[in-house]
Order: C-alpha cells, then structure tokens, then sequence
C-alpha cells in the first residue's frame, strides 16, 4: 500500500519537486496551498492550507482521513523569506514571519501527531535552512526562524522516540526558487546608517537565489530520509562551500568564522 504523503507549500520550488518525486515514487501525495484551486494541473491533489489559520488544519488533515484514513509522512515545507536590518523591521513582519515558518509548522506537528501515534508509525521532516544555523546580516530574522524550527526537531525527537514516529530536519542551501518573490523586504531607506551595506547585501541575496540549481537535490534527499528507519537529527543539502560552512562554523573560532561572513558579504 502507498503511503500517504502531506508537503505543505508543494505549489512551486522546493516543495514542488518534493511532491512531484514522491508522487513518481509511487507515494500518494497530497500538496498544499493558500490557493489550491489555482493549481488543478498538478498530478497530485492540492488542498487547502494556510500556516497562519491552525483552526483549519484540522479540516485539512480530516479529508485525507476521509480517503486514505491514514498519514505516514508529513514534510513541512512552506514558508516565508524576510530581510531588514534588525533595527528597521517592524516587528509585526517578524512576528508574521514566526508565524509561517516556526508555530504555524509546530501547530501542523502538534496536529498530524495524535495521528501517527494512532498508527504506531509515522515520518516527520521539517525543512528548515542552512540559514538557521548561523545569524545572517539582513537575514536574522529568517535564520532565527529556521533556526529554532531545528532546536525543536531535537526536543520532538526526543520526546516522540517511545511512540515509533520518526522525526528530522533538512536544512537547504540556496536553490532556484520563487522565494524572492513572495519575501518581505524592509525597504532601502534613504539616510538611513544601513541604506548602503543593506542594500548591497540585498543585491547579492537575490544573485544567489537567481543562480542557484534546481532544487532537485532536496527532492533527492527527502526521498532518502523517508526510507531510513533511523535518520539522522539534521540534514543539509546545498553547494560544497555552504556545506562547508557549516564544518568552518563548527572548527573555527567565532570571531575568525565572524570574519569569514563579513568578508563574504564584503560587510
């Protein structure tokens, strides 16, 4: 029997190829979108889902009970960009941005978990980012979120290890997405003590995302995960230099590996 896949955020780049090579694989999948009926020509089913309206998970997670009375595997994908100085980002925007990429995903665990329990089986992966395990400039806002999505990852594997429900994060580097596009910018403010560096490091945050790969490689690695019986806590997937970076962060002292940054970003 094919085991039942959620992807949340499946309606274009990573969480797109992440369903559409599961659903090759003979996984049933189920997508989801803010806008699913805009997306009737994917192979696999989209349903509703908006990270910042929990009430309605649980709507969502019911009409895949209704057809396949079970879920297997849940990959929480979707989320949102922001940069800023810390300074000048309203704190709305950060509290939104918590709310996509850190409770709105914890909720969605909290619900598929009784869930899987019931199962005695279960898979949860949660993309994270190679951001999260460092505080980027103009980005700190997005490398905590992600950050903290990966710290809870620990703390839920610990804690669901007696019930046989599998849990993971996967930490991308930079790939090929429309993640520009939908990312809250602070604005460039005229004056303002940052306006030069923030606007340089903006230039070059699109440039990496513009000629980044395909995120092929994630679906590649999301596919793995899901069939090992023991994965590992962390994953990352991205270029040899932003895996590297990862191995700097951890050998170096923080003030070289400081440097390191600042010089990257010509900071």
């Amino acid at each position: 029997m094919a085991q039942v896949v959620l992807v949340t955020g499946a309606s274009s780049g990573i969480g797109r190829a992440i369903a559409l090579t599961l659903h090759q694989n003979n996984f049933k999948v189920y997508g989801t979108s803010r806008s699913p009926e805009r997306y009737l020509d994917l192979p696999f089913k989209m349903l509703a889902l908006d990270l910042h309206n929990p009430q309605g998970f649980k709507r969502t997670l019911e009409s895949i009970l209704q057809i396949d009375g079970r879920i297997d595997v849940l990959i929480n994908n979707a989320g949102a960009g922001i940069t800023g100085p810390l300074e000048e980002t309203p704190l709305a925007e950060s509290r939104k941005a918590f709310e996509t990429n850190f409770f709105g995903p914890m909720e969605l665990i909290n619900q598929v978990l009784p869930i899987m329990r019931g199962q005695k089986s279960g898979c949860i992966i949660n993309i994270s980012s190679i951001a999260g395990y460092m505080g980027l400039p103009f980005r700190g806002i997005y490398s905590a979120t992600k950050s903290a999505l990966e710290i809870i990852t620990e703390a839920y594997r610990i804690e669901l290890a007696p019930f046989n429900v599998r849990i993971c994060s996967i930490a991308p580097g930079d790939f090929a997405t429309n993640i520009a596009a939908g990312r809250y910018h602070a604005p460039v403010i005229a004056g303002s003590p940052y306006a030069e560096t923030y606007g340089q490091t903006l230039t070059l945050i699109d440039d990496h995302v513009t000629l980044a790969p395909s995120p092929e490689p994630m679906a590649q690695k999301v596919l793995e995960v899901i069939k090992q019986n023991h994965p590992r806590p962390h994953y990352a997937v991205g270029t040899w230099l932003q895996k590297f970076s990862l191995v700097l962060k951890r050998l170096l002292p923080q003030k070289v590996y400081e440097r390191m940054l600042r010089n990257h970003y010509k900071l």
